[in-house]
C-alpha cells in the first residue's frame, strides 16, 4: 500500500466511526433497528492487511464506540471477532477474483449480489454477538430476534447508501 492509500484508509475509518458518534447512536426506528454504521470501518479496510493489525483495528473500533456508547465491550467483542472472521469470508467468498489480481470491497468490483453477501454475513455474525450478549439469556430470543433483523436490515441499507454515495 501506497502513502496515499493509508491516508485514504485512515480517513474512511475515521468518517465511519464518526458518523456512527455523532449520528448513528441516535438512529432507532420503533425501538428494534438500530445503525451500526461503524462496522463499515471494519468491513472495508484494504484486504491484502494482516490479521493482527485487522485485530488491533477491530479491537480500538470497539473500544472508542464502547467508550460513547457506554456499553462496557459489546462492540469490541463483536468487533473484534468480525476483525478476525473478515480474512476467511473474503477468501471463500472471493477467493476466485482474488487470484485474478488486486482487488477491492466494492459494489463496482464485486458486483452487488457479491457484495450484498458479503456485508451481510459479516453484518449479521455482528449484529448476533452484540445483541445475544446484550440480552444475556435466551429467554427474550423473540424480541432479540427481531432487534437482529431489523438491526441488520437498517445497517445494511445504510452501508450500501453511504457506498453508493461515496467515491
Amino acid at each position: 500500500m501506497n502513502p496515499t492509500e493509508i491516508i485514504r484508509t485512515v480517513v474512511r475509518w475515521l468518517v465511519y466511526v464518526l458518523l456512527h458518534i455523532f449520528v448513528a447512536r441516535h438512529l432507532v426506528l420503533f425501538d428494534y433497528a438500530f445503525c451500526f454504521i461503524y462496522v463499515g470501518a471494519i468491513l472495508f479496510l484494504p484486504i491484502e492487511i494482516n490479521l493482527t493489525a485487522l485485530l488491533f483495528i477491530g479491537f480500538f473500533t470497539g473500544v472508542i464506540i464502547d467508550t460513547f456508547d457506554n456499553t462496557l465491550g459489546l462492540h469490541t467483542s463483536a468487533s473484534v471477532l468480525i476483525a478476525y472472521l473478515r480474512p476467511i469470508i473474503i477468501k471463500y467468498q472471493l477467493g476466485q477474483k482474488l487470484t485474478e489480481g488486486r482487488l477491492q470491497l466494492s459494489i463496482k468490483e464485486l458486483g452487488f449480489p457479491t457484495f450484498l453477501s458479503y456485508i451481510l454475513m459479516l453484518i449479521s455474525i455482528h449484529h448476533m454477538v452484540l445483541f445475544l450478549v446484550e440480552a444475556g439469556s435466551l429467554r427474550l430470543f423473540p424480541y432479540t430476534f427481531l432487534k437482529i433483523v431489523c438491526s441488520l436490515v437498517f445497517t445494511t441499507m445504510t452501508i450500501i447508501l453511504t457506498r453508493l454515495f461515496s467515491r
